[in-house]
């Protein structure tokens, strides 16, 4: 890699910013800026200009200098603070990066282009958030972000509690998961709304488990929801009814 596209690469982690954020700032398309970074195309003259002024380095540092290789480089002293914290920092994966994900989740360059944050009720460890989509678990409505700790496989699976499953077929849901001890090799995803059907995953699909620790929403979802989660209870007990009076009927005829 030339050192004007390792320079590009460095100074926009030292910022925290995807490529797409860079990009942005920039005035050119992500795409372009992936060819700078991969060494496929040399930056514009305008656009090293932009980089210089933005980050107050001079354009033939860019060109001619690593400026990762100083000691006191700016990322290897983030390494070494996350090394040395108790604090977790917890990745976030939206809604928009799920297709991207299960192609890069155990490729720490796509992980470091995520956004991470932090909460202050939980301790250090292996920490996810995963944004969902859908209303298969009302009352955890659509748009909400679940927070997880990573599990290593079936035997730390604990029954009918929920977990985001990233399965190579099925994706990232969030489920409740119920175990069989007669059947290791499958796991039954189980909706909390009732209109999904449950249904089985061979557990050589699943890439990643992870289990719920707490669920961000937004409180005029929540408020919105109360409403519309307790009409639909209200919908599927009156259908429970129905078919119970059909069955009583059948039973006396």
């Amino acid at each position: 890699m030339s050192v004007v596209c390792q320079n590009l690469k460095y100074l926009r982690k030292q910022k925290g910013w995807t490529q797409q954020e860079f990009a942005d700032k920039l005035g050119i398309k992500r795409s372009l800026l992936g060819a700078y970074e991969e060494e496929r195309a040399e930056p514009r003259t305008e656009v090293l200009e932009q980089v210089s002024d933005m980050f107050r380095v001079s354009i033939d540092d860019l060109l001619r200098r690593d400026l990762s290789s100083q000691k006191d480089s700016y990322l290897e002293k983030r390494r070494q603070q996350k090394l040395g914290s108790s604090r977790q920092s917890i990745t976030f994966v939206p809604v928009k990066a799920a297709a991207g994900y299960l192609a890069g989740y155990n490729d720490e360059e796509f992980i470091e282009e995520l956004n991470t944050f932090t909460l202050p009720m939980l301790g250090a460890g292996d920490y996810r958030a995963f944004e969902i989509a859908g209303d298969s678990m009302l009352p955890v409505s659509s748009g909400s972000v679940i927070v997880c700790h990573k599990i290593d496989g079936w035997e730390d699976i604990k029954n009918n509690e929920t977990y985001v499953v990233v399965t190579t077929r099925g994706g990232i849901v969030f489920k409740r998961i119920q175990k069989s001890n007669r059947a290791k090799s499958k796991i039954t995803l189980v909706s909390d709304n009732l209109q999904f059907e449950p249904y089985a995953v061979e557990m050589e699909d699943v890439l990643e488990l992870w289990q719920s620790d707490a669920v961000i929403s937004k409180s005029s979802q929540q408020s919105r929801l109360s409403v519309n989660h307790l009409a639909d209870v209200a919908t599927q007990l009156q259908s429970l009814q129905d078919q119970v009076s059909l069955l009583k009927k059948k039973i006396k005829d």
